[in-house]
Formats: structure tokens, C-alpha cells, sequence
């Protein structure tokens, strides 16, 4: 009987879950997908290709970057498997990529769990360009032209409106699909693991990490959440968290902080796998910018809170 409760309980904020960040999915993949098919991609990338040169990059770069930043990873690497590139070129925009793609969906989720769109937005764009410009002021190699690990598959593009509707639509309907069948499971487990008394246990074996972070304990499910499975899909069990587990905004905003710079570790790093470049170095890189950004933004905010403090204090 414990145990249906806790499947029923699961089920319930597994749909609700689904319902709530599935109406925010499915219009922005539905409003993307047919934008790839007017002007405004090929004017986004002439836009930014003047700038290229500054992150090291050329100009034929902005194809992918624009690709995987308006839509994912998978359409930003494809984009990169069917350019001449160097491997110093390849590694910036696989960096650049890891901080800063999909961002319409992503960003706009976390606005929804309650982040202010403009700090997820400023801390992803800004780690993308700095890294960028870093690895291009440090890095004097990587000249020889990229050996990449396979060829893409070919694909035939939707050819006229309806075509081009109902692809967007497939798409819309198959993130919601996807969505549904990572996250209802997960809340469900992720129930049955807090009513055991699981959770409990894990916060107190997180305890170290997440104050050396600058949060509390009972963030901890929301940080594993978004390394494991990501900002979109992780996103769930966030919101959860806040109503339930009371996680303060400053918890929360810390923990997107973190999770902007460094999530989906596994995928997002194996992924780049097929460009041929270390990708040990940038999953370094992603753990690294994550936790020295979020303790600085934790010791300023925290230090800002004792001075308010102490001057509400003198005014008493």
C-alpha cells in the first residue's frame, strides 16, 4: 500500500510535470523548426559572421553556432561534419556550444522554474564568448584541419508548407514524447526514493559539495537532476523541489549557475566524440567555470545579504 501510494503520488507530479513544462516545449520547437525554413537563420548568421574573427573562428562558423544555439547540440555538430574547419576551430565552438545551445527552450524553461531569463541568458552567452576568446589568446595550435569520426547521414529537407508544417508539428509533438517518458519515470522514483527516506540520506552526502557551492542541502537533488539529465528535463525535478523541498531563490539561482556552465555531463560531452577532438579537456573546463562561478556568485551575494544585514541593523 506504501508503495502504490508512492507510484500514485509520483505518477501525478510526473503529468503535471510534463503538462506545465510541455506547454513551454512544444510552441518554442514548433516556432523554431519553421524558422529554419525562412530568412531569419541565414540573416542571424550573417549578423554575427563579422565577429567570428575575434573568437577565432571564421566566418562559415556561424553556421553551426547559430544552428546549435536556435535549435540543439545534435544540429550544431551536424553543421560542424559538413564544414572544413581546424581543430582549434572545432574545439572553440564544441566549448562554446557546451555553455551556450538550445537556448530558446532551455532559457525559457528556467524562466519557468523562476530564474530571471536575463541572468540564465547573460551567465550562458557570456561563458560561451569569454571561453571563446580565451582558448583563442592561449592556444597558439590546433591549425591542422579537423579529422572528424563519421560522415552525417543524408536527410531530405520538408518541401512546401505542408511538408514544412508537419515536420515542425512531428518535432513539436516527439520533444513532448520524450519528455514525458524521462520525467514521469523519474518522478516517480524520485517519490518512492523520498518517502523511503532516500533522499534524506543523499542531501546529507551532497552536504559538502553544495555549501562549498554557497546552497543549502536540499538542493542537492535539483544540481544532480540537471548534471545527469540536463536544464530542460531536469527541470522537473526542480520545480518540484522549490515547491516541496523549499529551496530558496538563492539556492535555486546558484544551482541554474552551476547547471548553465556544467549539465548533462555524460551526453553533452560524448557527444563531440564524433569531431574528433579531446573532449576530456572540455569536460575539465565545463566542471572548472562551474564551480569557481558559482562560489564567486555565492561569496558576493552572501557578503551583499551580511552587509544589508548590518545596515538594517544600525538603521533599527
Amino acid at each position: 500500500m506504501f508503495l502504490i501510494n508512492s507510484l500514485k503520488k509520483g505518477l501525478q507530479a510526473g503529468l503535471q510535470t510534463t503538462w506545465t513544462l510541455g506547454k513551454v516545449i512544444f510552441p518554442v520547437t514548433l516556432i523554431v523548426s519553421l524558422l529554419q525554413h525562412t530568412p531569419v537563420l541565414p540573416w542571424l548568421i550573417k549578423l554575427i559572421q563579422p565577429v567570428m574573427g575575434i573568437l577565432g573562428l571564421s566566418g562559415e562558423a556561424a553556421i553551426p553556432l547559430v544552428l546549435g544555439n536556435m535549435l540543439n547540440l545534435y544540429a550544431g555538430i551536424a553543421a560542424i561534419l559538413t564544414l572544413d574547419l581546424s581543430v582549434k576551430e572545432v574545439f572553440i565552438l564544441a566549448v562554446m556550444l557546451s555553455f551556450s545551445h538550445n537556448l530558446i527552450i532551455e532559457s525559457t524553461v528556467a524562466a519557468k522554474v523562476g530564474i530571471k531569463l536575463w541572468i540564465i541568458l547573460a551567465v550562458r552567452v557570456g561563458l560561451a564568448v569569454s571561453s571563446a576568446l580565451m582558448i583563442n589568446l592561449l592556444w597558439q595550435g590546433g591549425q591542422e584541419t579537423a579529422q572528424y569520426g563519421f560522415i552525417p547521414k543524408d536527410t531530405t529537407d520538408p518541401v512546401g508548407y505542408l511538408e514544412i508544417g508537419l515536420s515542425a508539428v512531428q518535432k513539436a509533438g516527439l520533444g513532448i514524447v520524450q519528455l514525458a517518458i524521462i520525467v514521469i519515470p523519474l518522478m516517480i522514483i524520485i517519490q518512492v526514493l523520498k518517502d523511503k527516506g532516500f533522499l534524506m540520506v543523499f542531501s546529507r552526502w551532497m552536504a559538502p559539495i553544495t555549501r562549498m557551492l554557497g546552497m543549502k542541502e536540499n538542493t542537492s537533488m535539483t544540481l544532480v537532476a540537471g548534471l545527469t539529465i540536463g536544464l530542460a528535463y531536469g527541470a522537473g525535478v526542480m520545480i518540484q523541489a522549490v515547491e516541496e523541498d523549499g529551496v530558496s531563490y538563492k539556492d535555486l539561482t546558484l544551482a541554474f549557475i552551476f547547471l548553465v556552465s556544467c549539465h548533462a555531463v555524460v551526453e553533452d560531452t560524448l557527444i563531440f566524440v564524433p569531431l574528433g577532438i579531446p573532449v576530456l579537456p572540455l569536460l575539465i573546463i565545463r566542471i572548472i567555470t562551474a564551480v569557481v562561478l558559482t562560489m564567486a556568485v555565492g561569496a558576493i551575494w552572501s557578503r551583499f545579504e551580511h552587509t544589508s544585514r548590518k545596515e538594517a541593523t544600525y538603521e533599527n
